[in-house]
């Protein structure tokens, strides 16, 4: 759904700006996210602005999950680091890896770098762990020719949308994801790890509660059974918490699968997932899931400078094709880490 900026908001219970430098409106289509601020003047800098009133964003990302600050120039990762410190605090390395990133500057790193005429599905930041942020920024510099969303999902309405039986399956057994790195496929163990030892991943998965097994010293196998939903700690809504989909072998190209399973067999696929008890998912329970996160998308085109601060609880997000250059950067901020255990 593609949708255009107007009506100006009042959120319920939360007094806006009350400074008078911003003014806020919501994308039409979705009446609850994201909210949309902007600047009421010239020489408004938007760290600042956040600084002062993040109580005030703090409890509109809670209600809503997706703030966009639109019109204030913002062209410059410093500034943008700026931004997120005084929003959400100090920015999180992007360690545990599941994507190929470079680090831009300090902690913020380009979005994923997966080829522009390949969508990367919703998925909310890190949640095939027990720990993720809470807070994901992104700062768009370059807008792509076409395309190049970043749709966003709320993941309350997606755990709404699914069946009872698939949401009290994953509730209770959790989702299982086991991962092969190899030099020869996906991301080598050094980077997804940022270690140079196997001793440093040994310490990493000892404190992470993850099953390492060393094949080989270039091939290690990991598995870890993390949350399929969690509670937000603030608002105490469920939300849907996992990437079994994204991780799951239907997520490539079936002849892609077909070539890998020959080669190298089920166990050493690069990803996989099951339900925490190590039963198969089946297809149909990935479909709803998909099927849902799209009924829930919500598209917007990006503008130049354009800043996207969401909950990473509350609201997925993905990235859409696209032809011509596209640079948006991310930083992740607000550590959180999960209380659900396996019933």
């Amino acid at each position: 759904m593609s949708v255009a900026v107007n009506e100006r908001v009042q959120v319920p219970g939360i007094a806006p700006a009350h400074d008078g430098r911003v003014e806020t409106s919501r994308l039409d289509g979705f009446p609850g996210a994201p909210v949309v601020v902007r600047p009421a003047g010239a020489g408004v800098v938007l760290a600042d602005w956040a600084e002062q009133n993040r109580p005030w964003l703090e409890s509109v990302l809670h209600v809503h999950g997706a703030v966009l600050f639109r019109g204030f120039g913002m062209d410059d990762v410093d500034e943008f680091q700026r931004f997120m410190l005084s929003a959400s605090g100090e920015l999180l390395p992007y360690t545990y890896r599941s994507s190929p990133r470079t680090q831009v500057k300090g902690n913020v790193y380009t979005s994923t770098e997966y080829p522009a005429d390949q969508t990367i599905p919703f998925h909310t930041e890190m949640s095939y762990t027990s720990a993720w942020p809470m807070r994901i920024g992104f700062l768009s510099l370059i807008v792509a020719a076409t395309q190049g969303e970043t749709p966003i999902a709320d993941s309350r309405r997606v755990y709404d949308r699914l069946p009872e039986e698939i949401r009290e399956r994953f509730e209770r057994l959790g989702v299982m994801y086991v991962r092969n790195y190899t030099p020869w496929m996906d991301l080598p163990w050094k980077n997804v790890f940022q270690a140079e030892t196997r001793e440093q991943v040994d310490e990493f998965c000892r404190a992470q509660g993850i099953q390492a097994e060393w094949i080989s010293d270039e091939h290690l196998r990991t598995r870890q059974i993390c949350q399929g939903v969690a509670v937000h700690p603030a608002t105490g809504e469920k939300c849907w918490m996992n990437q079994a989909h994204l991780f799951h072998v239907s997520s490539l190209d079936p002849s892609l699968v077909e070539i890998l399973m020959e080669d190298f067999g089920e166990e050493n696929l690069p990803r996989n997932t099951y339900y925490g008890d190590g039963s198969p998912i089946d297809p149909e329970v990935f479909a709803a899931i998909r099927e849902a996160y799209d009924a829930e998308a919500l598209v917007f085109p990006w503008e130049q400078g354009d800043v996207l601060l969401l909950d990473n609880m509350l609201m997925a997000h993905a990235r859409s094709p696209f032809t011509g250059d596209r640079k948006v950067v991310v930083g992740m901020a607000t550590p959180h880490t999960s209380s659900w255990t396996p019933a």
